[in-house]
């Protein structure tokens, strides 16, 4: 669909999963690859500052605003946007993780730590791969979470 795979974690909050992601994202770019992370927020966020530029066009009721520098760029829809909408923006990337996106059709790496007394935000069986500190019986392959070299092993072998 994309010229890029997807992996979306999915986990409760306070589990890790931002912790997991950054470790695989060092892993992926040991080994060349380019990198993009969606983080799917829950609540309302704000990357503009009342009174600058570019927080005064959004006001103005601009649809989309873009800031741009020597070094990075960003872009700001200021309507709600669908992933697939995201993803198809997405150039010079190798893979794209997400973050929080439980219900698109993407392989889902769900993420559950003991000590929150939550369980998986998904049903295991639906997913590509497991996160976890408690032993669990499932047929799907399932990680801790200091083998991200091993979880990234399995997400390129199969991605290609």
């Amino acid at each position: 669909m994309f010229g890029f795979p997807v992996f979306s974690f999915v986990a409760f909050s306070g589990t890790g999963k931002t912790t997991l992601l950054e470790k695989v994202v060092v892993e992926l770019k040991s080994r060349g690859l380019r990198v993009a992370i969606i983080k799917h927020d829950a609540h309302e966020f704000d990357i503009d500052h009342a009174g600058k530029d570019s927080w005064r066009f959004t006001q103005a009721g601009a649809d989309t605003t873009v800031v741009v520098s020597a070094t990075k760029a960003a872009i700001m829809e200021n309507r709600p946007i669908s992933l697939d909408a995201l993803l198809s923006k997405l150039s010079d990337v190798d893979i794209v993780l997400t973050e929080g996106y439980k219900l698109g059709p993407w392989p889902k790496i769900a993420v559950r730590r003991g000590a929150t007394g939550k369980d998986f935000p998904v049903d295991p069986s639906e997913c590509f791969a497991l996160v976890t500190d408690v032993t669990i019986d499932s047929k799907v392959p399932c990680f801790g979470f200091d083998d991200a070299k091993a979880l990234v092993d399995l997400m390129i072998l199969n991605a290609c």
